[in-house]
């Protein structure tokens, strides 16, 4: 999902439409406080693949501050943001890019570049998105299952896992089992596969 947010209706129809051209499903704001009260009010809204892009220069709240707004709210966490300004100038580029924005366009841009980075943008955003997950998954484990899991991945057999860990091989079946489980994962190439 593609964030868009612009004080100029024409802007945001032609982001959108021009997103729209690329598969990219977007929705347009006509200020800050728009997108603000949108992604504070939505439930589940920390969703992976998503991008901001974001015009610098608005009435109210402009795109900097909600910018900074939303970073201290830990709303972008899992969001990149692309700033678009027609009054840019290089400092402010710099500074933005230094406090964790994905990007900075100035218009007139080009639109496939500009399509090309919203897409690597959604992509970062699903692959964080994607490793937070099996890190939540693996703080799931129990002590003795991340030990266990340690010497699935080295390869080793149950009953050597038992043995070196001086449990029964039928308690090594049970933690594998709940790691399985708790990972999501059928097979211990499965297992490893994600955690490469």
């Amino acid at each position: 999902m593609l964030h868009i947010v612009d004080d100029e209706e024409i802007i945001r129809d032609s982001l959108a439409w021009l997103a729209r051209s690329r598969n990219i499903a977007a929705t347009a704001y006509d200020s800050g406080q728009a997108l603000l009260a949108a992604l504070e009010s939505a439930t589940g809204f920390d969703a992976d693949g998503e991008c901001i892009l974001l015009d610098v220069r608005m009435p109210g709240l402009s795109g900097v501050a909600l910018f900074n707004e939303l970073k201290s709210k830990g709303l972008i966490r899992r969001r990149p943001v692309i700033f678009l300004t027609g009054h840019g100038d290089v400092p402010m580029a710099v500074d933005m890019l230094k406090n964790g924005a994905f990007d900075f366009f100035e218009k007139p841009f080009n639109d496939n570049q500009l399509m090309d980075r919203v897409l690597q943008a959604l992509e970062n955003s699903r692959a964080s998105g994607a490793e937070d997950a099996v890190q939540t998954r693996l703080a799931g484990l129990s002590v003795r299952e991340r030990e266990v899991l340690n010497l699935i991945l080295a390869g080793k057999m149950n009953k050597v896992i038992a043995d070196e860990l001086g449990i029964s091989m039928r308690t090594v079946e049970v933690h594998r089992a709940h790691i399985f489980d708790k990972m999501n994962v059928k097979t211990a190439v499965e297992l490893a596969r994600l955690l490469k």
